[in-house]
């Protein structure tokens, strides 16, 4: 913004799942350094990770009534229409009391009634949609704004651009070389071994828990070391081994994850859509093991980095034991082959979304003062 002129003053709505709110408070982030003074404010609901992970982030965070829509026919649809009036009705009353100038939406519980709340106060909206496959909110939202993007181009969303995902600052800055060392120690391991990264995210991901695990064997003859990320529900105990063996490092949860991917070598985990961007900007190669629900959505995620020949994927029902001593453990052994995996995983990567859609939001709200400054001035010529 020009010297002088008011904070822009921006709401964020992306709420209830980690896979809503991260890409929401990653531009949020990414808006902050670039105009230190806007004003910003998040929109949750007391249901899901909001009231965790929004205020962790630093933000302000206005509640508003839930309105999850039914997937499908049931008694709770009926109450739907009435839940959704309450929660505009509450949203807007939001938007006028921190005076926004425009909404910005990521999907999630929290975003049919800021676009339906900013569409009534004649406010623009922007949408960004990180899956593979849209949710009902930003299918609606796509068809009221022009200011639409995604994450890949397959994804299908009326006037949609497709940039990437925002990330987090330490993970788009990362270099993985020059973290490396500091971050093998910061986990007990060596600095002369392969790593292999081992997570199925937040929640963790017993297929690939148990594959691992049964493969530790083969994986210490080769002199493969593992940083095992269980998730918090699934821990599992370092198997035993002798001293000289290459270090097996279990942890429940990484919360500085830059420091995971620069001690990796290669990652074996799921592909949601966060997951997918973060390993891609970073130039991690990954086995994907996509989950096998929810009509292949994380197949999807995956597609791009693997046609780039950035990663592999391992179905759900073909990962084992054996899989891993049979293709990963050889993959794991031919540095060659990492390096230019890694290579096009990184050329794959689009790392500085988070600045790309803060500026075009910065746009949008210059554009939206110059509009009513032209209409105060023909007013006062009028008069």
């Amino acid at each position: 913004m020009l010297a002088g002129e008011p904070a822009p003053r921006v709401v964020v709505a992306g709420g209830h799942s980690a896979g809503h709110i991260e890409p929401a408070m990653n531009f949020a982030d990414a808006l902050s350094l670039l105009e230190p003074t806007a004003e910003i404010t998040a929109l949750g609901t007391v249901r899901g990770l909001d009231t965790t992970l929004i205020p962790a982030r630093g933000y302000s965070l206005e509640l508003i009534p839930p309105v999850p829509l039914p997937r499908k026919l049931s008694r709770d649809l009926l109450h739907t229409p009435g839940r959704l009036r309450d929660s505009v009705r509450a949203t807007g009353a939001v938007l006028d009391r921190v005076r926004a100038e425009v909404v910005v939406g990521f999907g999630g519980y929290v975003a049919m009634p800021a676009y339906l709340a900013a569409r009534q106060r004649g406010m623009p909206i922007v949408v960004h949609e990180a899956n593979a496959r849209p949710g009902v909110a930003n299918r609606l939202a796509a068809r009221m704004t022009t200011h639409v993007f995604t994450a890949a181009p397959r994804v299908h969303l009326a006037h949609a651009s497709a940039i990437g995902i925002p990330l987090r600052p330490a993970i788009t800055r990362l270099d993985r070389a020059a973290l490396r060392e500091a971050a093998r120690q910061r986990f007990g391991l060596r600095l002369d071994e392969p790593v292999l990264m081992v997570t199925g995210g937040s929640q963790g991901a017993q297929a690939i828990n148990a594959a691992v695990a049964g493969a530790v064997t083969a994986l210490r003859a080769a002199g493969v070391q593992v940083l095992h990320i269980t998730g918090p529900q699934r821990m599992v105990e370092p198997p035993d081994g002798d001293p000289g063996d290459p270090p097996y490092v279990v942890v429940p949860y990484v919360d500085e994850m830059q420091y995971a991917y620069a001690a990796a070598d290669f990652a074996i985990c799921r592909s949601g859509a966060m997951t997918c961007a973060e390993l891609a900007a970073v130039g991690l190669p990954a086995a994907y093991v996509p989950l096998p629900l929810r009509g292949g959505e994380q197949r999807l995620n995956a597609e791009a980095v693997v046609a780039a020949g950035g990663a592999v994927i391992v179905d759900d029902a073909d990962l084992n034991a054996g899989w891993i001593e049979t293709t990963l453990i050889p993959l794991l052994a031919d540095t060659e082959r990492r390096a230019v995996m890694s290579a096009h995983a990184l050329a794959a990567g689009a790392p500085d979304v988070g600045s790309l859609l803060a500026r075009h939001v910065l746009t949008v709200v210059a554009e939206r003062r110059a509009v009513a400054l032209r209409r105060r001035a023909r007013r006062q010529l009028g008069g």
